[in-house]
């Protein structure tokens, strides 16, 4: 970028692709990496860019291997140091750190809310900073919306030094609206416990529920902990059972029967009958909510239900067909249908004349060694857990096995990568 070039908003670039010269996507833009200037009003120095690349491992791309900022894309010079990215004391996150701060104009000394920052290269140079700064008049509350907002100058605020006691999080929140919730989670883990309490506040139950079952479970811990105990309870049914059930199962006892108390009773119940189960066993792992359906159910009803966006890969490959009480744990379990099989036949044909009833079930106290030698024996991505009596008790998702098939601190690991600092 030269001069008299455009200057960008972080916001736009946030999470955008990066590419080196010959169009290969390196990785994802994280976050912006600034340096405060001591002293007087001058614009802080913008160092370079977190970038998260296909490992999943946040590298340092300093802004001089920087040769292109757009809307839609970075491009690199193509060497990029993959060491492990590790913010300095002196440095700031500008997504992560700056966005939602309540800073004051220097004119007026009226409060104003930080909604985004502009960055420019300099004149014949190949430093960046940041010179403008997007705020919102008004103090924060229901109504922040309303205010007027406008775009200043970096020297016309003043506050971003100082230490912030409850900085919100709406726009770093909106800032990364479109992220998959695996790499939401990535980005909480990656700030601090001050922050990461301040988004996981800003999150909705359902986002927040999605993305604390791709945290570390120390992650999971913390952020439980600091919400009220009644909006812990709501995100709690708002989570899979088995994974609110590895979740309470982390928690002192009188915890977690005081959020399982809070938590509606049908799905404390399904809770609970997890939380019965030795941890690594079909019974353990099994998630209470596949699709179930009569043997009278036509095959259209049950496209119906694999179509439903809310559904995991894994529990829509297959629907399971049990006699009435067609729900887990008392309906009578008669078989499995396929997708594929789904796909096959008229959609007035019924399930019940489809069912694959040659495939035996699990039992709840199958270990896991064994869970994972029947999905592989029999190709599976899911399987049925039934009771002596008969009865389908849940089932048994490869993604769950997978998380207990891999070493404890998995999660911690890909988040964060190997190798020491980056280097400069």
């Amino acid at each position: 970028m030269v001069a008299g070039a455009p200057r960008v908003f972080v916001s736009h670039i946030a999470g955008v692709p990066v590419f080196d010269p010959n169009g290969d996507q390196v990785g994802r833009v994280s976050d912006l990496v600034a340096m405060l200037r001591v002293g007087g009003r001058r614009p802080p120095r913008l160092l370079g860019m977190v970038v998260e690349v296909l490992s999943r491992r946040r590298v340092f791309v300093p802004m001089t291997r920087i040769t292109g900022v757009e809307s839609g894309q970075v491009i690199t010079t193509g060497v990029v140091n993959m060491r492990r990215f590790e913010q300095r004391p002196t440095e700031r996150l500008v997504l992560g750190e700056l966005l939602d701060r309540r800073v004051r104009l220097v004119e007026t000394d009226e409060e104003v809310t930080v909604l985004d920052v502009a960055i420019q290269q300099l004149p014949a140079r190949r430093d960046w900073e940041i010179d403008k700064v997007f705020v919102r008049r008004g103090k924060p509350g229901a109504l922040r919306r309303k205010g007027e907002t406008l775009t200043v100058e970096w020297s016309a605020v003043t506050g971003f030094s100082l230490e912030e006691e409850g900085q919100g999080a709406e726009n770093l929140v909106a800032t990364f609206e479109r992220l998959r919730p695996a790499d939401l989670a990535n980005v909480l883990h990656h700030l601090s416990p001050k922050r990461r309490a301040e988004v996981a506040a800003a999150l909705d139950d359902d986002r927040l529920a999605d993305v604390l079952e791709e945290l570390p479970e120390d992650d999971q811990v913390e952020i439980l902990g600091k919400l009220k105990e009644e909006r812990a309870a709501d995100v709690l049914e708002a989570m899979d059972p088995d994974d609110a059930a590895d979740l309470l199962s982390e928690l002192p006892e009188e915890d977690k029967e005081r959020l399982l108390t809070l938590m509606r009773p049908d799905d404390a119940a399904d809770v609970r009958r997890l939380l019965a189960y030795e941890e690594r066993t079909a019974g353990g792992l099994m998630t209470t909510e596949p699709i179930v359906l009569r043997p009278d159910a036509t095959v259209a009803d049950a496209l119906a239900r694999v179509r439903q966006q809310d559904l995991s890969p894994a529990l829509a490959a297959q629907v399971y067909v049990c006699r009435p009480p067609d729900e887990t744990p008392t309906g009578k379990y008669l078989g499995t249908v396929h997708f594929q099989r789904l796909l096959r036949d008229p959609p007035f044909t019924l399930v019940s004349s489809l069912v694959d009833s040659d495939l035996p079930p699990l039992a709840p106290d199958t270990p896991l060694p064994a869970v994972t030698s029947y999905l592989a024996a029999y190709n599976m991505v899911a399987a049925p857990v039934v009771d002596e009596s008969g009865s389908l008790l849940g089932a048994v998702t490869v993604d769950d096995v997978l998380d207990h098939l891999l070493p404890e601190d998995w999660r911690e690991t890909e988040f964060h990568g190997e190798g020491a600092a980056h280097g400069r």
